[in-house]
């Protein structure tokens, strides 16, 4: 991607890519490579820990 400007999330590095989930442009430290989405959308997507949010069967969600 070739875009200059600040990330969206810290307002402090370059900008890297751009979150396939919600389009911000982030930095490199904000972005994850192996999923195209910022680090926000990262957590919502996959949440951390226990899965307890999710229902019974369910171990995938697609936006």
């Amino acid at each position: 991607m070739s875009v200059s400007g600040l990330c969206e999330l810290c307002t402090q590095n370059e900008i890297v890519d751009g979150c396939d989930r919600c389009g911000r442009l982030v930095c490199e430290r904000h972005y994850d490579e192996a999923s195209g989405l910022c680090t926000d959308c990262l957590t919502e997507v996959e949440p951390t820990g226990d899965d307890t949010r999710r229902p019974d069967g369910v171990d995938t969600y697609r936006v």
